[in-house]
This record gives structure tokens, sequence and C-alpha cells, in this order.
């Protein structure tokens, strides 16, 4: 399956489908199933038996988006761009540590 490189807290562009266009922050991300839950976006009603307390009927939600179908904003344009990974050595209590920072690809800025 591979890593996702959209993280929950992100914000997305949808290209495909019937919100393309629309951006929106991820508020949930499944790696099993390779899918991501956007707010605001891709919202079904669903018909919800009552509960205990009463509450039920329609009630409308985000339903997961295949990760393919959206791509992260780009912190400078607010376009939609790939991510890349850069290394970077980081000196921290006297010890250097090697991390990865994720990075724009159309402006090299980073995510």
């Amino acid at each position: 399956m591979g890593t996702m490189k959209i993280k929950k807290g992100d914000t997305v562009q949808v290209l495909t489908g019937k919100d393309k266009g629309k951006q929106g922050k991820v508020i949930a991300v499944d790696t099993e199933t390779q899918r991501v839950t956007v707010e605001g976006v891709g919202r079904v009603t669903r018909h919800v038996k009552p509960g205990p307390r009463g509450t039920g009927g329609l009630v409308t939600q985000e339903a997961p988006l295949h990760v393919s179908n959206v791509a992260i904003v780009d912190p400078e344009d607010k376009r939609p761009t790939r991510v890349k990974t850069r290394v970077e050595q980081v000196e921290r209590d006297g010890r250097t540590k090697t991390t990865r920072v994720r990075v724009a690809a159309r402006s090299g800025k980073d995510i």
C-alpha cells in the first residue's frame, strides 16, 4: 500500500467528482482504505435510526474520498500541487538528527 502523503489538518483541493475544485481541511485519514475525509466536501445524506436518546432522521455528513482524488494546496498560490520530501540535518541536544520535511513541488515551500 505505501504511505500516504496527505495528513490530518492539511488543506486539499478535490480533483474529480461532484465537488471538483472545492478546497477544505482534512478531518480524518484512513491509511488502510487509502481514503480521506474533507471538511464540507462529499456530503451525503444518511438515514439514521433513532437511538436511546431519540435523535435520528436525516443527517448530512462528509463521505470519505479516495486519496487519489485530492491534492494538497500549495501555501503560496493556493493551487493544487504534488508533495515532495526534503531531508534535513537538525542539531538538537548536541546530536545531529535527520528529519524529513514535506515540500510543495510547485513552489518549493514547506507544507
